[in-house]
């Protein structure tokens, strides 16, 4: 397994360093730590692109910051930083680049893959978008029958669905309610059924994302929504009500998209990566172009603070370093992400894909068996509705979860009390998990000895705090360029490619084998194992019996 520089990062004198520094200070308490140094705080918060980082409530001090920072640098992450910005084909087992910071740049910018600059490109697409998203939202696109659209349903899946899905939800207030816009991705027909249900034909449009246009669940469910179009209103409807997010213009036009109506993208953006490009139609459609363009600044802002503030003062690598400090050296397993902001429900979601799909790798970028282990589970739910669902575990159990706490200074709906309970409730959840309560303080509040020990909290778990002042769309794009940055730091120093998928695939393969053997009137030689013939009969029984 190799970083950046071709070293395997055990090999590395900081991940040596490292180990023996957390032989030292492993049993320190963060009561200790804060207790030692009145400004730990003050000292451990930074600021960028509209975001704070309270990162003072995780099991680290000084020389474990610089020791992680040291590692970072022999894993060669600021070159490899550079390398992605200058369009180099760091993703090596695809061999192309990897530019999704390209999406967001400025116009006057220079950003070349090969000897072209992509720049100019991606510009003429966002302008392209913009207009059709000003005349569709203006009720100057109309459907089949002369009418305005009043609904947008985006089909896709993974990053094509993940990405505008989360953003328009997170963006909701900046939204026109006038407009309808919803998001089909499962392959189950109830998807599609419960998204269109109350749907006129004559006033929706679909924007079918797939950069190939062969991507079996989302040409299944585009097929299913023009049987459901055409069978209300005619074949003809079709250019009317599709447009879509694809490279394959053949393919769009054999659908019956016409390709003037066709939004491109590039081999150099990851779906995961996508929400900047087209895949971010439908969100542009719902908050408009210009709020689009300010969630864009507020990601490139990301961008150029990762590119050039220094790693121990850097939100992204510090966000990625100490990733690796507790799932490489603590041993922890998992990772939660908890939103105090309901808009926010859906993070936790995107970044499963984000970071478990990026960094979800068992070989290194040479193909080498990984001898240390790479991504976490990532998941979390908004507070404060997890405090009542799982932070008994976070608070009590035996394993050691850290978490990331986002917050938001100002609310968007100030409604009496409600904000000041939910920010609250944010900053005592950080103080409880570090800090806990010993079985002294329970016995002298005359708690009977037999119930000191459930009462008690160990405290010691440790918390990064994200805050802004308002969720807006230049926050929530710097939001997502944060993590995006963690991501490709802990890729870098594990030594895996972040921007590849390959792991998607053998499962699809095999459930294209499989639908034949089920849907078939002729018995199938079935040559699998014994339980997935059992499986496939079992199916097959009750199609045929029922």
């Amino acid at each position: 397994m190799t970083t950046g520089t071709g070293t395997p990062p055990r090999m590395l004198p900081a991940w040596k360093a490292l180990e023996d520094h957390h032989r030292q200070i492993a049993h320190r308490h963060l009561r200790e730590l804060f207790a030692e140094d009145p400004a730990r705080a003050e000292r451990m918060t930074l600021e960028a692109a509209g975001l704070v980082l309270d990162f003072s409530k995780n099991r680290v001090t000084d020389e474990t910051i610089s020791l992680l920072c040291e590692l970072a640098a022999q894993a060669g992450v600021r070159e490899r930083t550079e390398a992605m910005f200058h369009g180099e084909p760091i993703n090596e087992t695809e061999g192309r680049a990897v530019l999704h910071v390209a999406l967001r740049a400025p116009r006057e910018a220079s950003i070349h893959v090969g000897d072209e600059d992509v720049v100019p490109e991606i510009h003429a697409v966002l302008d392209r978008m913009a207009a059709f998203s000003r005349r569709l939202r203006a009720g100057q696109w109309t459907g089949h029958t002369g009418l305005p659209i009043q609904a947008v349903v985006n089909i896709g899946i993974g990053g094509s669905d993940l990405g505008p899905r989360m953003a328009t939800h997170a963006l909701r207030a900046y939204t026109d309610r006038d407009l309808t816009v919803r998001f089909v991705s499962n392959v189950d027909a109830t998807a599609f059924v419960e998204a269109t249900r109350d749907l006129d034909p004559a006033l929706t449009l679909f924007v079918v994302c797939s950069k190939t246009f062969t991507t079996l669940e989302t040409l299944t469910n585009a097929r299913t929504a023009r049987d459901w179009l055409t069978g209300a209103i005619g074949e003809e409807a079709v250019a009317s009500h599709f447009v879509a997010v694809s490279t394959n213009a053949a393919g769009v036009a054999e659908f019956g998209i016409d390709p003037e109506n066709m939004f491109g993208f590039w081999d150099w953006v990851g779906g995961r990566y996508s929400l900047a490009s087209a895949i971010g139609l439908s969100l542009m459609l719902a908050i408009g172009p210009e709020r689009f363009r300010e969630m864009l600044d507020g990601m490139n802002a990301m961008d150029d603070h990762f590119r050039v503030a220094p790693l121990e003062r850097n939100m992204p690598a510090l966000l990625g370093l100490l990733g690796i400090w507790y799932g490489n050296f603590f041993g922890a397993a998992t990772h939660a992400v908890l939103p105090y902001d309901e808009y926010l429900a859906l993070f936790p979601s995107y970044l499963q894909q984000l970071e478990m799909e990026s960094n979800g790798k068992r070989v290194d970028a040479s193909g080498r068996p990984l001898e240390i282990d790479s991504g976490p589970i990532v998941w979390g739910q908004p507070g404060t509705d997890g405090q009542h669902a799982f932070f008994q575990l976070l608070h009590q159990g035996t394993r050691l979860v850290p978490c990331d706490f986002l917050g938001f200074l100002e609310p968007l709906h100030p409604v009496g009390r409600h904000h000041a309970l939910l920010f609250a409730n944010l900053v005592a959840q950080t103080e409880a998990l570090a800090f806990g309560k010993t079985a002294g303080e329970v016995a002298a509040e005359g708690v009977e000895p037999a119930l000191v020990p459930h009462r008690t909290f160990p405290g010691n778990r440790p918390s990064t705090t994200i805050l802004a002042d308002l969720l807006t769309p230049w926050t929530l794009g710097a939001l997502i360029a944060l993590y995006e940055h963690k991501v490709f730091v802990q890729g870098t120093v594990w030594g895996i490619d972040s921007f590849d998928q390959w792991g998607v695939e053998l499962g699809k393969t095999l459930a294209g084998r499989i639908a034949p053997e089920l849907e078939s009137d002729a018995e199938h030689e079935l040559r699998h194992d014994s339980s997935t013939n059992a499986l496939i009969r079992r199916y097959r029984a009750f199609v045929t019996h029922r």
